[in-house]
């Protein structure tokens, strides 16, 4: 989007179009509404634009839910847009510090400050690129607490401001992925985060696959995870960073939220037999390396050196673990899993693996699965051996 079609969509007539749009399926559908809204007078840009807002109003709902009906949005500042619920957590931690005013630095489409000014806090919101500095001005309307500034981050006057969050852009596609992300791929850059917490507090948001090796040493470092998604690593320093914790993993589920910490990595626990369960640890916990942690705090221990599956005797609750219990314990050969599944009458097979070659998609179609059955397959690493183990959740 440019400021050309910025300017036609914050019009009263586009906006009331968006509004009372519905966002299409399959591609026919949208062809076929595209020329209707050109039948009603709309230009061929305005019938797209009407219709990419719509289109990004609904993918936002899993982000930001009722508010993105009323939210302009744009493919990328979407992308790397805050969730909801996660944004709310950081709001609340800045108020928990007793901070009032906060700068959001590279506020982008505004979610993060959406979410601090909802709590009471007054948000400056700073975002260098005009257009998506007007789409977060739009965004931020209804919290009178909030003013959007278009300005570069790193030189905006931050007089009278508390503490600073940082959001920087990444200049690789995602944010979630296994790539390692160095400082070279942020803007505003690392090295100005830097400096800033010589003097603010301040919480950064960087890729959860973040270069462990670069992460600063005075610093708490906390993976988040959304509903089994690893989405972000935060870098409190200052007055927003928690004495004694260096490391933590928050779990955020349907039932709430919860935290593991620790004063740095744990060390590992050692390997033991298998038991009569598998525990899959969430990647927050992975991530933060409080896998040891985890292990002793719940009576569990590694399947096997390296392998970031937990085994043990009984179910476990934990809202960091997702339990299976083991109905059957195979060598990892094709003819001798395909055998057990059909004498199992398994036709529906969810297959995990960890610290074996397999691609499982590969794999599920050579196992000829039939029956009406349904079972989880994890293909792993024990102390000695490779083993296939046939589940069901707990």
């Amino acid at each position: 989007m440019d400021a050309r079609d910025l300017e036609a969509l914050l019009t009263t007539r586009m906006l009331d179009a968006v509004a009372a749009e519905t966002a299409l399926g399959s591609a026919a559908q949208v062809v076929a509404r595209s020329a209707a809204l050109r039948r009603d007078g709309f230009s061929p840009d305005e019938a797209a634009t009407i219709l990419t807002q719509a289109a990004l109003r609904r993918k936002a709902v899993a982000k930001f839910g009722e508010f993105a009906d009323r939210m302009l949005f744009t493919r990328a500042g979407l992308e790397q847009a805050t969730r909801l619920g996660v944004a709310v957590r950081h709001a609340a931690r800045l108020r928990a510090a007793g901070m009032r005013r906060v700068a959001d630095l590279g506020c982008g489409l505004g979610g993060d400050a959406l979410a601090a000014a909802a709590t009471g806090l007054e948000v400056l919101a700073v975002e260098r690129d005009p257009v998506t500095a007007a789409l977060a001005a739009y965004n931020l309307e209804p919290f009178p607490e909030a003013e959007v500034v278009a300005a570069d981050a790193e030189s905006v006057d931050l007089d009278g401001v508390d503490a600073a969050w940082l959001d920087p852009a990444r200049r690789t596609a995602g944010h979630a992925g296994t790539r390692r992300v160095g400082a070279e791929d942020y803007s505003p850059s690392l090295a100005f985060a830097d400096r800033l917490a010589e003097r603010l507090p301040t919480g950064v948001k960087l890729s959860p696959a973040h270069d462990r090796d670069a992460l600063p040493e005075a610093a708490e470092t906390q993976w988040v995870s959304d509903r089994g998604d690893v989405v972000e690593l935060v870098v409190w320093r200052g007055g927003l960073a928690r004495t004694g914790v260096r490391r933590a993993a928050l779990v955020i589920g349907a039932a709430g939220s919860a935290e593991l910490v620790g004063p740095g990595d744990a060390p590992d626990e050692a390997v033991g037999p298998l038991g009569d369960h598998l525990h899959e640890p969430d990647g927050a916990v992975l991530r933060a390396r409080l896998l040891g942690d985890l292990a002793r705090s719940t009576g569990t221990r590694p399947v096997g050196p390296g392998i970031a599956y937990l085994t043990g005797d009984g179910p476990v609750d934990s809202p960091f673990l997702t339990g299976f219990a083991i109905d059957a314990v195979l060598p990892f050969d094709r003819q001798r899993i395909r055998k057990e599944l059909r004498a199992r009458r398994i036709g529906r097979l969810e297959i995990k693996k960890r610290g074996v070659d397999l691609d499982p998609a590969a794999f599920r179609t050579q196992l000829g699965l039939t029956g009406e059955e349904e079972s989880v397959l994890v293909v792993t690493r024990t102390a000695d051996r490779r083993v296939a183990l046939l589940c069901h959740r707990d």
